[in-house]
């Protein structure tokens, strides 16, 4: 599969210069941080971003045991017309987070040197891009999710001419949204729902027939107060 992977309605939207690539990298460097962030090495730090933000200042945890540092990947397409954003579909067998909108990433292995090789990695198997065809741009604030992750979000830029090689197993489909929609504030929503007896707040985010919520969007509203707002 190559070239332009295609937007989740099959279309290509305008978008005003701001989200022009080169508009895109000069704020993103500008704004986002230069190294992950502290917190990431300091669990008795608590985390900026997170579940806890729409929770009263708390995190109902969904997951028993210590927290486990994780990392995920904001693939930014430089696409003439407006830059997108890769998001993935997880498959429905998955014992996590099945069917869920998400981008490419997981947990941080001993094997990896930084977030930023762990959230390359996972890139990689997951989707078939290799390290070397991305241009890191900076780091968001961690993000601390319900289920048990502090989780360092990277933000990278990829050239539109790219090969992909999905991991059927975890991956159900790849699709591209355009940057302005997801960095527009009237697109994200504040919804409450009932996880496990508990009554938890989130945003979600409808784009033609995906919907993304929970930590993918909590991480997209990051990225915009950081980048955007």
């Amino acid at each position: 599969m190559t070239g332009m992977i295609g937007s989740a309605n099959g279309t290509v939207q305008s978008a005003p210069a701001l989200f022009a690539p080169d508009a895109v990298r000069s704020l993103a460097r500008q704004r986002l941080l230069r190294h992950p962030p502290a917190e990431d090495l300091d669990p008795e730090r608590p985390a900026i971003c997170g579940d806890h933000v729409l929770n009263d200042g708390t995190i109902d945890r969904f997951s028993p045991g210590p927290l486990r540092r994780a990392a995920v990947l904001i693939p930014i397409v430089a696409r003439e017309d407006g830059a997108t954003i890769i998001l993935t579909r997880r498959t429905d067998h998955l014992p996590a987070h099945p069917g869920q909108v998400a981008f490419p990433g997981g947990k941080i292995e001993a094997r990896d040197a930084s977030p930023l090789a762990a959230a390359l990695r996972e890139t990689q198997e997951e989707i078939g891009i290799p390290p070397d065809r991305f241009e890191p741009l900076g780091y968001l604030d961690l993000y601390q999710s319900g289920s048990g992750y502090r989780i360092v979000p990277v933000v990278a830029m990829i050239g539109p001419e790219f090969e992909l090689a999905v991991d059927a197993d975890e991956v159900a489909a790849v699709f591209e949204v355009p940057l302005s929609f997801l960095m527009s504030p009237a697109n994200h929503r504040r919804e409450t729902g009932v996880f496990r007896g508990l009554t938890r707040n989130y945003y979600a985010i409808s784009y033609a027939d995906q919907t993304i919520w929970g930590v993918t969007a909590g991480i997209i509203r990051s990225l915009y107060q950081r980048v955007y707002a």
